[in-house]
């Protein structure tokens, strides 16, 4: 089974949010994760769906492209982890000053398609 993957690092948005977006799509079919993301009024659909077609992209690219099918290509892995935080002070009353975290998030997408390679022995063996 061939797979791919696509990186996207130091997106400005908490990890979170985030997940709780990737959990929505974590094991289906690319077109249905596709079609749910889009349909999805969660902010971070928007950088999890261009992850997801860079992805698929990457597979089609690599070797042995010509025998994958896209529409059987699935969301094997997808995960949300903490990039670095941006700190920023808001002041407050009496001479305070309050921490503000802006957070960051790293998101990691695996797509998996073609056919499996022990199906593809078995297949032979058969024939």
């Amino acid at each position: 089974m061939s797979d791919a993957r696509c990186l996207v690092r130091f997106i400005r948005m908490t990890p979170r949010k985030m997940r709780l977006v990737a959990d929505l799509v974590r094991g289906r079919r690319v077109n249905d994760a596709l079609e749910v993301l889009q349909f999805s009024p969660k902010a971070a659909a928007r950088p999890i769906e261009k992850a997801i077609r860079s992805a698929l992209a990457n597979l089609m690219q690599g070797e042995g492209a010509r025998e994958i099918n896209p529409d059987e290509t699935v969301v094997r892995t997808i995960f949300v982890d903490e990039g670095p935080t941006m700190k920023r002070y808001l002041p407050r009353a009496m001479g305070r000053a309050t921490l503000i975290r802006k957070r960051t998030s790293h998101l990691t997408v695996w797509v998996a398609g073609g056919v499996p390679e022990s199906a593809k022995e078995v297949k032979e063996e058969e024939e």
